[in-house]
């Protein structure tokens, strides 16, 4: 009776186990599996609704185009598994502006796109479900500053240095950025620090700046404006980096535990350096990389495209990781601010963009940065977005040609 009993709960137990293994092999069969991007089916593309006008959307298209025509164009972009010709890619833009021209209405425009091009969506940050970007923004600040050396005025932007030398390796055709040392071998350039704390690019002094953070924040961006002493403004652009890594205060703040990840933003960085300013240069020189600025000669920045940047529409990426030259859907949201500055809310953010730019901060295949333009909303978005995302491209089914 004893063993009976046994047997029954031994088989009970085996077969409840057995109903666990098949749960779990189930449930890790619905798991999404990572990929850099994912080539869709019809069932699984979004309804493609626009929350910005045709005329920034043609615009900002026309900017790729000319991008694309500058490009070799039997040069081949991976598409996950599937490769376009840069040709190709603008045939897909070309037909896309034809499509646009016309004005379309949101229902017309989202039958055309579902009937006429292949859909992917990028793989999102590796470790989190349902292939998640990090949406993230920049912008065009506007900082006072000086073409002389006086006070306020003391914190030096750098125009490039004849010292900065890039080098192409023959074999992988890899760039390096270093500069000559005393026994004519090729080093990596100065730091941050470095550069600061010796005052190594006397006489490359392009304009002044009355606090170091504006001059980082600058560095960052990558671009700006100056208004200077008389109430003129003049554009700054990027001219070059010393090649170095970037490293993030942000990470750093978080890393040491002076603030939370959700409390990291710029508006709480600055207050902190003001509160502390004996800290500023230790995590200011945190980040080695350094940026050289040239005066621009357009309304709007340009990205590392060679063209101009469109408010809302142009993005920022890695052009290792997703495809060059696309189309681009991003699905997130961005946030309601009044006239002060003050976030009352979010809402719902779903637009075509442009991959037009990059960026030492965004790597991978879930991260992506919004070009905002500028002004006061500019500023609070660039400054506060950290949001969840979801990244898709388009190309012209080949089927189509």
């Amino acid at each position: 009776m004893f063993k009976t009993a046994f047997r029954k709960k031994l088989a009970f137990a085996t077969l409840l186990l057995s109903f666990v293994l098949l749960a779990a092999l189930y449930i890790f069969s619905l798991r999404d599996v990572y990929s850099p991007l994912h080539h869709l089916q019809e069932k699984n593309i979004p309804y493609f609704s626009d929350d910005l006008n045709i005329p920034s959307f043609i615009a900002s298209a026309q900017h790729q185009e000319a991008y694309l025509k500058r490009q070799k164009q039997e040069e081949k972009i991976s598409f996950g598994e599937d490769n376009y010709t840069y040709a190709y890619l603008l045939t897909s833009i070309q037909t896309l502006i034809t499509k646009l021209e016309q004005h379309p209405d949101t229902t017309d425009l989202n039958s055309f796109l579902h009937n006429n091009y292949t859909v992917y969506q990028a793989g999102g940050r590796k470790g989190h479900k349902g292939r998640k970007m990090l949406v993230t923004g920049y912008y065009e600040p506007v900082f006072a500053g000086s073409l002389e050396r006086k006070p306020p005025y003391l914190t030096p932007l750098y125009s490039r240095p004849e010292s900065l030398i890039i080098k192409k390796d023959k074999k992988s055709g890899k760039k390096r950025v270093g500069r000559f040392d005393h026994d004519k071998n090729f080093v990596n350039y100065w730091s941050r620090a470095e550069i600061e704390n010796d005052n190594l690019l006397k006489g490359n002094e392009l304009v002044y700046l009355k606090d170091p953070f504006d001059a980082y924040l600058l560095h960052v961006q990558g671009s700006g404006r100056i208004q200077l002493p008389d109430n003129s403004l003049r554009t700054i652009r990027f001219a070059a980096s010393n090649g170095l890594e970037y490293n993030s205060i942000g990470k750093l703040f978080v890393d040491e535990g002076i603030m939370s990840l959700d409390e990291v933003n710029i508006p709480a960085i600055r207050t902190f350096l003001q509160r502390h300013p004996e800290q500023q240069q230790r995590i200011l020189h945190h980040n080695p990389r350094y940026i050289f600025f040239s005066w621009g000669d357009t309304a709007n920045p340009k990205g590392s495209s060679g063209e101009e940047l469109t408010p809302g529409r142009s993005v920022a990426m890695d052009s290792t990781s997703l495809p060059d030259g696309s189309i681009g859907y991003l699905v997130s949201r961005k946030p309601v601010v009044t006239s002060d500055g003050t976030i009352t809310g979010w809402t719902p953010l779903n637009r075509f963009v442009f991959p037009q730019d990059s960026g030492s901060a965004i790597k991978g295949t879930g991260r992506v940065d919004v070009f905002w333009g500028r002004g006061n909303y500019a500023k609070t978005a660039a400054n506060h977005m950290k949001e969840e995302g979801e990244l898709f491209f388009l190309v012209k089914k080949q089927s189509n040609n």
